[in-house]
């Protein structure tokens, strides 16, 4: 049941930073920040008491802490990279881990709980401490199965940011409790370094706690407005917000869950991520103006993303530009899309030299871009995201198939050895963001054939190697103990 549930929130301190400090112990205990463009997008807690905030100009944490040391954090890559090896260690504990964004887990412990649990009962033991803070102070009644649940959880979570910090050398904070909604806002109450357990009874005066709608997780920015125009801005206002009033303005979908989410209440499942869904990268700029300068942009953005796609191993079939035109009134949401198929015969080119798809993809996306712009008339962008999607593993023609390895492993001519394995490699991904992105390592699997000595004998209905074929091509005994579907295949790809 959901009351059972117990999933752990885990988010890491100032992570940009972290990665910084570990990649340069020397810059540990200074003052850092990590800036893209004219933004310190975050920094360590030395920067924090000096009064460097997130989002803050470089100008005025300049002024706050002269003595700000500034990285260039536009390149993600070591950040993405750190964020799968985090990720990649929680799933050696639980494989129910899904992340979100590069600095956040959600694990659902439920299963490794009961099992505990269990034990604990068994053995008699009627102790069990907790590990961490619990929220509002609030006593434990062991009696009661829900909070030794949780007593259990934290005690779980704390193994967790132990072994990413002596594995990774990364720190983190945890929230525990029975739902992904209650676990990520409990999570960030004791900060850095710290965690705490939300116990059922506390449920409502942290949700109260939230002094505006938008901190609802899965509350949006367009429905936050929409809130605020029927006059809800806080938790409590909508908790007693008349259903039937906020079904008619928002849908019946939305209403209900919303309303839900503000009383804490969030039966969304943990789902593990896997391979990435897509590709993106974005710039944001100042201005940008001219058809020259959107071409040049989008030539900056492509070489990452098309390395990133190679070293995934898969191949994306849709291309997506979404830009973001200057607006005084709405700053940050105003972007628009356009999408199109990626041309079958440059699907093909992909996994190869990125120069082979450079040109072809700039022609695409500038057509993309002018489908958005009048190029004749005069513009002001602020932001370009270009983004792959559609993925799919390479076919069968390219290296993973089982004709490139019949044909790579027939044996020399008068060997008189006969290949009796057969492998079929394709590329995985260890954990992988929603929005966001990771290198694959390969896995084998492997089809071992049986070592009797076949029959010549044609079995009815299965193809024979045609004869055009067989001349030290493929090794015909491998071939005639393959599935039909796959002969087929083979036999498709040689015609």
């Amino acid at each position: 049941s959901a009351a059972c549930r117990v999933v752990v929130h885990v988010d890491l301190d100032c992570f940009y930073a972290q990665v910084e400090m570990i990649r340069n112990p020397e810059l540990r205990d200074k003052p850092l920040g990590v800036q893209q463009k004219s933004i310190v997008v975050t920094c360590n807690y030395e920067a924090r008491k000096r009064g460097v905030k997130k989002l803050m100009s470089v100008k005025d944490a300049k002024e706050k802490c002269p003595q700000l040391i500034l990285v260039n954090g536009e390149d993600l890559t070591p950040y993405r990279e750190m964020s799968y090896k985090v990720t990649e260690l929680l799933g050696e504990f639980c494989p129910l881990v899904e992340r979100l964004g590069f600095d956040e887990n959600f694990v659902d412990i439920t299963e490794i709980v009961e099992k505990r649990l269990k034990q604990l009962q068994e053995s008699g033991c009627s102790r069990a401490c907790v590990s961490g803070h619990v929220y509002n102070h609030q006593a434990l009644n062991l009696h009661d199965t829900a909070h030794v649940r949780l007593v259990i959880g934290s005690q779980i979570a704390e193994k967790f940011r132990e072994a990413i910090y002596v594995r990774l050398g990364l720190t983190g904070c945890a929230g525990v409790a029975s739902n992904k909604l209650l676990s990520k806002l409990v999570s960030g109450t004791f900060k850095p370094n710290q965690q705490t357990v939300l116990l059922p009874e506390s449920c409502q005066d942290l949700m109260r706690s939230l002094d505006h709608i938008q901190k609802v997780p899965g509350i949006g920015h367009k429905t936050t407005k929409r809130l605020e125009a029927l006059g809800v801005r806080n938790v409590c206002d909508l908790q007693v917000f008349p259903s039937a009033v906020l079904e008619k303005e928002l849908g019946v979908s939305i209403a209900q869950r919303i309303q839900k989410l503000s009383y804490g209440e969030d039966d969304s499942p943990v789902i593990p991520s896997g391979p990435p869904q897509s590709f993106s990268d974005e710039d944001s700029f100042k201005k940008c103006s001219s058809e020259v300068e959107v071409k040049e942009k989008i030539e900056e953005l492509l070489p990452n993303l098309l390395d990133r796609i190679y070293k995934d191993g898969r191949q994306p079939h849709t291309v997506r530009l979404t830009i973001r035109q200057f607006s005084s009134t709405d700053r940050w949401f105003n972007r628009e899309s356009r999408q199109c198929p990626i041309p079958p015969h440059l699907i093909q080119k992909f996994g190869k030299e990125s120069s082979n798809v450079l040109s072809p993809l700039v022609d695409i996306l500038m057509k993309l871009f002018r489908k958005m712009i009048d190029v004749d008339l005069p513009f002001h962008l602020t932001l370009l995201s270009i983004c792959f999607s559609n993925l799919k593993d390479l076919p069968s023609s390219k290296k993973g198939s089982i004709g490139f390895y019949l044909k790579q492993m027939s044996p020399p001519s008068g060997s008189g050895k006969r290949v009796r394995e057969v492998e079929d490699v394709s590329q995985g991904e260890r954990s992988a963001s929603r929005n966001e992105n990771c290198n694959r390592t390969g896995t084998t699997k492997t089809r071992k054939l049986s070592e009797e000595k076949k029959s010549n004998t044609k079995k009815p209905g299965i193809p024979d190697c045609p004869f055009h074929l067989s001349l030290g091509d493929i090794d015909q005994e491998v071939f005639r103990e393959l599935p039909e579907d796959i002969k087929k295949e083979i036999i498709s790809e040689k015609t």
